[in-house]
Formats: structure tokens, C-alpha cells, sequence
């Protein structure tokens, strides 16, 4: 796949999960630590002085811990799967 397109595919998973995690942090029946989380993970994706696949990979660690949380309502945990398989994909290119 060519440089341009890539990056282009990786900025738009980038985004898909930036919505899904707004949503999670400003959704008020979801408790308040799993929205903090949400919210350090979009922090973490916006930081451009790290690439996007270390982007993407520190903010899926962050939601995969959090996404065991037992108080969490069963739709928060789906977003937050959804928004981990966007990011998956994303690798360092060359």
C-alpha cells in the first residue's frame, strides 16, 4: 500500500476512535474513572509527538485495562471495543 494512502487510513481509524472515545467521556451514565480513562486515551492519540502506531498502541492498553472494569454498562464496553479494533490496525510505516 502506498505511503500517502496509509496514512491517510491510518488518520481516518485515528479519528473513527477519537469519536467513539468522545462519546464514552461525555456520556454521563458511564462512570467517572472509565470517562477519565476515555478522556487520557484521546489525549494520547491527539499527541503528535509520538507516531501513530505508539499512539494508538499506549491507548489501546489503556482501554483494554479499563474495559475489565466490572461497574462498566455493557454498551460502554462495546464502544470501547470498537474503538481498540480501529486503532489494531494501525502500524508504524517506513
Amino acid at each position: 500500500m502506498p505511503r500517502k494512502k496509509r496514512v491517510k487510513d491510518y488518520q481516518q481509524k485515528l479519528e473513527q476512535a477519537l469519536a467513539v472515545l468522545k462519546v464514552i467521556a461525555e456520556d454521563n451514565t458511564t462512570p467517572r474513572n472509565i470517562r477519565r480513562v476515555a478522556k487520557e486515551a484521546s489525549d494520547v492519540l491527539n499527541d503528535e509527538n509520538l507516531s501513530p502506531a505508539v499512539r494508538a498502541s499506549n491507548a489501546i492498553d489503556m482501554l483494554e485495562e479499563i474495559s475489565q472494569d466490572p461497574n462498566m454498562p455493557p454498551y460502554t464496553r462495546v464502544r470501547i471495543w470498537n474503538a481498540i479494533s480501529a486503532l489494531e490496525g494501525i502500524r508504524d510505516y517506513p
